[in-house]
């Protein structure tokens, strides 16, 4: 496929989808347009939908859904388990069968800025926006704006868009 690109054979590619140098991806999906960063890794079972544009440095696990439009900002994680062990009671190293991989949802439209990590087990709204180095550990409502650790609510986009709206009409 590309020098630099780890990319293996299990992982289906949409049509137009853009590659960068340093991603490593198997088991996945990606759908038609979409642009991937340097240094991205992808995992199995992870699928990212049609016209999405994933950032550098990003890091999308097992379990992640993300569906069309979606933004994705720089150094993003994502994380499958609420209770990691490298072991379990008895020293044993785990293995798949050992934990139980959480899901996460990106719904069409929504943006993530950088550095944000985002628990399991959530949802993201469509066309929600999650504030660059948020912390997420609840579902984010359709056209919420959140940002903080944790992440809260600071406005809804309906309102933002009346007020340009109302703004846009007194202009003389």
């Amino acid at each position: 496929m590309g020098e630099f690109l780890c990319i293996a054979d299990d992982v289906k590619l949409g049509e137009n989808v853009k590659l960068t140098k340093f991603i490593n991806m198997y088991g996945c999906e990606v759908g038609d347009n979409t642009k991937i960063g340097a240094f991205v890794e992808i995992q199995k079972n992870a699928r990212i939908g049609n016209n999405c544009k994933i950032s550098s440095h990003t890091f999308i696990c097992e379990g992640v859904i993300i569906e069309d439009n979606v933004f994705i900002g720089h150094n993003v994680t994502f994380i499958n388990d609420l209770y990691p062990r490298a072991t379990n009671t008895d020293g044993s190293l785990q293995t798949e069968a050992d934990w139980q991989c959480g899901m996460t949802y990106i719904r069409k439209g929504a943006s993530v800025g950088s550095s944000a990590t985002l628990l399991c087990g959530i949802t993201i709204g469509e066309n929600a926006i999650v504030g660059a180095g948020s912390v997420v550990t609840k579902d984010v409502p359709a056209g919420a704006v959140v940002a903080g650790n944790p992440a809260r609510i600071l406005n809804r986009q309906e309102k933002n868009i009346e007020k340009e709206r109302a703004y846009e009409y007194s202009i003389p």
